[in-house]
């Protein structure tokens, strides 16, 4: 990591500072510590932090250009690389550089409620040190678990933790190249961290009020949306660490979580600039109609491939009808010669509802946390209903029209329960991509060499998906270029316990 990771972002904070000699100064000037910004709010500092993580996680680098077409949501009509796995380096340094700042802003939130001389400032008319504290350590959390799976080993951080390997985030010129943590550390820390901060929370206590644009500071829906969070993580490492897993499993789950969709764990943007949602920005501000939604997803919701026979409601939120009122969803992974004679009016583009400037972009929702429990409880055909109902009714489906589609799913199985979490994880590319690699599932995505459009004016050979790096959906993705003429030596330790720099490469949790 670059030594810039250790400054602090703010959009309050980049005003420039002028030098002033020592003679000109006051006394109290000189004694004044430049690494405690007092003057900055908490609350100020937790507003961007959240829009800075939920724009890099949802956005064009980190999701757009490569999550979403990885999971196959959405496919290029034009430049196509991307589909065809041909990553740009350059995605990686957005991501990377991004999420590090969110996280340097969690961070200073903590150490503004932990420092004895600012720790009983912060705190007026906002909330307990307690509450913000925690509040911070579940999103910094999430954002290390974004990071870890995209990369692998990543340089981490913990609270309180006087660990070697945990050296981001400090302010400390003699950590300039920290090191790569391990991916079972990083899960294992954080897996402790969200049990310790559903704990340190004061649920009776608003914290960061309106600030807060996840949860306008219901404490009580931190904890759930923590409990959860550590539902996913520890059902992710399960078949590694089963022991571990399983005790903070039935620790979350006793603890309480995420009951309904009004608790749902969303960040919803406005529907004016500079704020708007990250595909609204990606496509209608930037005047882009290169993203489509997949033949395979249209086809899958038509009832036509996969599991599941029924027409499925969410049909027509999920896409836009093309010109002549149909839903035809863009052949995944072509050459752009061939991709390119669809045209954008000739196909399905991602529906008004989710290409929307005010959409909400979801951290963790309940549809998800019930198919977590199916397949925790060998795939219960309760919960894997709670999730389905779920999921439609989030997105706007009425009660008949959900009726009727559920009654005609198939069973619970391992295969119906994650192609349904496939189905509802839609625009959330990052976790929808996890699962893919950890589970296999859904079974109806395109490989290398399958025919993606049969009838295309074209030979055999180009109408199959044939990927242009790697061997079929990317495992990782590449560490960024700029970690080399920075951080060489931790790159090249922590690229040593891959199989080397490359998408194949599996991360620890699915290896």
């Amino acid at each position: 990591m670059r030594k810039k990771h250790i400054l602090i972002y703010s959009f309050t904070l980049l005003a420039a500072v002028s030098l002033i000699s020592c003679s000109d100064k006051k006394l109290e000037e000189i004694n004044t510590d430049p690494n405690r910004p007092v003057d900055v709010p908490t609350t100020t500092i937790i507003s961007s932090a959240q829009k800075q993580l939920m724009d890099n996680a949802r956005g064009s680098a980190g999701n757009i250009r490569s999550a979403m077409l990885f999971a196959q949501y959405f496919s290029q009509n034009q430049y196509t690389n991307e589909s065809r796995y041909d990553l740009p380096r350059t995605n990686s340094d957005t991501y990377w550089d991004n999420a590090y700042k969110a996280l340097n802003n969690l961070e200073q939130v903590i150490r503004l409620n932990t420092d004895p001389l600012t720790k009983a400032k912060v705190t007026a008319g906002v909330g307990p040190n307690e509450n913000q504290i925690a509040i911070a350590r579940i999103l910094k959390s999430y954002t290390f678990l974004t990071l870890t799976d995209a990369f692998g080993n990543v340089p981490y951080s913990s609270f309180g933790s006087n660990d070697p390997d945990f050296q981001a985030l400090k302010l400390n010129p003699d950590i300039s190249k920290p090191k790569y943590a391990s991916q079972e550390k990083i899960y294992t820390d954080i897996l402790k961290e969200l049990k310790e901060a559903a704990a340190q929370l004061i649920v009776t206590e608003n914290t960061f009020g309106n600030f807060d644009g996840i949860y306008k500071g219901k404490a009580d829906l931190w904890k759930r949306f923590a409990n959860s969070l550590r539902l996913r993580v520890a059902i992710r490492v399960r078949a590694k660490l089963p022991q571990l897993a399983a005790t903070h499993i039935q620790e979350a789950i006793a603890d309480g979580l995420i009951r309904n969709n009004t608790e749902n764990a969303a960040l919803k943007y406005e529907a004016k600039a500079p704020n708007e949602a990250p595909l609204y920005r990606a496509t209608v501000t930037e005047n882009r109609r290169d993203f489509s939604v997949s033949h395979i997803l249209i086809n899958v919701l038509k009832g036509q491939v996969g599991p599941f026979t029924a027409a499925d409601p969410r049909l027509k939120i999920y896409a836009r009808p093309n010109k002549d009122g149909l839903y035809i969803g863009q052949p995944y992974g072509l050459l752009p010669s061939l991709a390119s004679i669809l045209k954008a009016e000739d196909i399905s583009l991602p529906g008004t509802v989710v290409n929307a400037a005010d959409y909400s972009e979801v951290l963790m929702e309940y549809a998800e946390v019930n198919f977590l429990l199916a397949e925790y409880n060998s795939w219960s055909q309760a919960d894997y209903l709670n999730g389905v109902r779920a999921s439609l009714e989030k997105w706007g489906v009425d009660k008949p029209s959900a009726d009727a589609y559920i009654a005609l799913l198939p069973a619970a199985t391992q295969e119906t329960v994650l192609s349904q979490k496939y189905l509802a994880l839609y625009m959330q590319g990052n976790e929808a991509w996890a699962e893919i690699r950890r589970t296999g599932f859904p079974t109806f995505l395109i490989k290398k060499g399958d025919v993606v459009w049969p009838t295309a004016p074209a030979p055999e050979e180009e109408k199959k998906f044939i990927p242009l790096a790697g061997t079929g959906i990317p495992q990782r993705i590449y560490y960024p270029q700029k970690e080399q003429a920075v951080n060489l030596e931790n790159y090249r330790e922590a690229v040593g316990q891959l199989t080397g720099d490359n998408i194949d490469a599996k991360v620890w949790w699915n290896n």
